[in-house]
């Protein structure tokens, strides 16, 4: 069910596919992964909506747009985060895991994915950053540097996924759904919103 070689592969192709054509999209192949590729998506949205809010000269309108698309996409991000967890949680569910036994591991798998996703997109960038031709002297080098630690990075946290899963597997871990509750997006939560609605 989860392998966290196969998502970050996936992860690398989407992430150059959706930049040489952003219009792609997500295709179904009705399984697990079109989970973790709509929740990549949303990673890949965002971070170039953010971008946008650092362009020079944007004009505060544009910037207020700007933040109420990331507020939307951001709140996406996280809702597909958990829907990972809730996949995942049935399907072991249907097996008798996990143990309830088992300690509580502190992160849960969607979290895990989320941030695999988000070094992708960091790992593609700085790839990038590494191969401009017109960049400064030493801009380069530092790219090459900084593209070897996210490397690693991603390396140790795609072990981390799969040890997780395995002892999950094995009846000696647990992790739980992690409820993010974003209260910015809930007009009956946001004191900024509900206090302007009852003037």
């Amino acid at each position: 069910m989860l392998a966290a070689d196969e998502i970050t592969q996936l992860h690398d192709q989407l992430t150059a596919r959706w930049h040489d054509d952003y219009s792609s999209g997500v295709a179904s192949r009705g399984d697990w992964l079109d989970r973790v590729a709509r929740q990549h998506r949303a990673n890949f949205d965002l971070w170039h909506i953010e971008d946008e809010a650092r362009t020079p000269g944007a004009t505060d309108a544009s910037l207020a747009s700007v933040k109420r698309r990331i507020d939307t996409t951001n709140q996406l991000r996280n809702d597909l985060a958990e829907e990972l967890d809730r996949a995942l949680i049935e399907w072991l569910a249907a097996r008798g895991l996990p143990s309830p036994d088992a300690p509580v591991h502190s992160e849960s798998p969607g979290l895990i994915i989320d941030r695999l996703s988000i070094l992708a997109l960091k790992i593609y960038h700085t790839r990038g950053e590494a191969e401009r031709s017109a960049a400064p002297a030493g801009h380069a080098e530092r790219n090459r540097s900084r593209l070897a630690i996210l490397e690693e990075q991603r390396a140790d946290l795609a072990g981390c996924l799969d040890a997780l899963w395995r002892e999950t597997l094995a009846g000696t871990r647990r992790f739980k759904l992690y409820r993010q509750l974003k209260m910015y997006n809930d007009p009956t939560l946001n004191p900024s919103i509900y206090r302007k609605s009852s003037n």
